[in-house]
């Protein structure tokens, strides 16, 4: 592994770059709700808990390529 590479991990998994922000109890609880409720949707448990915490944190706007976060049904999603 290079040191380039080590050193852009240390940033980005310290919260230098951007803010990291983990799932609590709650998050994970609500998650598998969802991802019960929703079982029409072939959302997975990781895209759940992203909806979740996206709810949580009152973000509406995503740069994603994957296309369940469309369907989440309140986020504006790029490109």
């Amino acid at each position: 592994m290079s040191h380039n590479s080590l050193t852009h991990d240390q940033a980005f998994f310290s919260g230098a770059l951007a803010p990291l922000h983990y799932l609590t109890e709650e998050d994970i609880q609500q998650a598998w709700q969802i991802f019960w409720q929703f079982s029409d949707k072939d959302w997975s448990f990781t895209d759940c808990t992203s909806r979740v915490v996206m709810a949580r944190l009152g973000l509406v706007d995503a740069f994603v390529f994957d296309r369940h976060f469309r369907q989440f049904g309140f986020v504006k999603v790029a490109p």
